[in-house]
């Protein structure tokens, strides 16, 4: 089965034939229909974050189980199942205490993400975030498994696992914005719409779009957002606070990245307002705050991972919203690629050309 493999940071990925090693008794083998390139996928292939080659990069796909290991239970060879980019094994501290988006099995494995694979010289290969979507096949735990009851078709579906979570996660379960409110979106990338949306659904009175980018800032205002801001042509803050009686917004919702970002957002939060942190550029960065912001001034501030998602809860809360039309994928799904195309679809990432590019297979 072929995989794309980064065999070096920063240089092309490499699309190689691979055997995929047989499932261990409590994983279990899927076949890929389709994976998002994330563009966290952009920071990992640039070395930024930590990965080490040989790899196999995407963290959240979506596929059908053709194998399954001797102690795995409740799945069938043949069901379709969304693998996103967080395990729960029920089992560990997290888990335990009702923050699976923690997991152990995810963050606390002393010998790295797990050997899938074995190329043409015997050579180990590794899956990123325990997914390693962007390959024919994917050997997965069956921890990170989810049933999902619909007939919506994969290529949506697979958006699940990573940017539709997390930015509707961020809205419902971390900011938990109630009718009537006001949010500041920093960032309208993928991650960025989905917050818009969950806003609006959410009832927010006043949704700030606020990103540089102007082809972003439109799809916003079509998907739900009140007003869109160019922090580069304007004072993002003075925008908001001139529109919420100087205060500044219920709710500041970051979904960028940059360390600039996380500052602006608390700084669009009103004092006693909630600002919820998605994004992570580098590992190492830090963010240079004034102290009075997350000291003095009230506001809870919330580090976010997957929008703190309970998958078997919420994905099917998700998925009737997409089946009611209560969401929009279309107009963040900008492209479509064979895995041969994964250069394509991440120069389109890179280059901002793409919201949620696909590879599908």
């Amino acid at each position: 089965m072929k995989a794309a493999i980064l065999r070096t940071l920063a240089e092309p990925f490499v699309v190689e034939d691979l055997d995929f090693h047989p499932p261990a008794a409590d994983r279990v083998l899927v076949r890929t229909h389709a994976t998002p390139f994330c563009s966290t996928d952009c920071t990992n292939w640039a070395g930024h974050f930590g990965k080490v080659p040989p790899v196999i990069l995407g963290h959240a796909s979506i596929g059908e189980i053709v194998e399954l290991g001797s102690e795995v239970r409740g799945f069938a060879i043949g069901q379709r199942v969304l693998v996103p980019g967080t395990p729960e094994c029920g089992k560990c501290f997290y888990c335990a205490a009702g923050r699976p988006d923690q997991c152990s099995e995810l963050f606390d494995n002393p010998s790295g993400y797990p050997i899938v694979a074995t190329d043409s010289i015997g050579e180990t290969i590794r899956a990123s975030g325990n997914v390693g979507g962007y390959a024919e096949m994917m050997n997965i735990s069956a921890n990170q498994i989810f049933e999902l009851a619909t007939d919506l078709p994969s290529d949506v579906l697979s958006l699940m696992g990573c940017g539709i979570t997390t930015g509707l996660g961020s809205v419902f379960n971390a900011a938990k914005v109630q009718p009537g409110e006001s949010v500041a979106v920093v960032g309208c990338g993928h991650l960025g719409q989905w917050v818009v949306q969950a806003a609006k659904l959410a009832g927010a009175e006043q949704i700030f779009a606020i990103d540089p980018n102007s082809d972003r800032r439109a799809l916003a205002l079509k998907l739900g957002a009140t007003s869109a801001i160019d922090p580069d042509a304007e004072d993002a803050v003075a925008v908001v606070k001139e529109n919420t009686g100087g205060r500044g917004a219920d709710h500041a919702i970051e979904a960028a990245g940059p360390a600039a970002s996380q500052v602006l957002a608390v700084t669009l939060a009103r004092r006693a307002g909630t600002v919820v942190l998605n994004g992570v550029k580098a590992l190492g960065t830090t963010v240079e705050l004034v102290q009075t912001t997350i000291a003095v001034q009230g506001r809870t501030i919330i580090s976010t991972q997957n929008g703190n998602v309970r998958m078997r809860r919420d994905v099917p809360r998700y998925v009737r919203m997409l089946e009611q039309g209560l969401l929009d994928p279309e107009p963040i799904i900008t492209g479509r690629y064979r895995l041969d195309q994964i250069n394509d679809a991440l120069v389109a990432s890179r280059d901002l050309r793409d919201l949620s590019g696909l590879l599908v297979f």
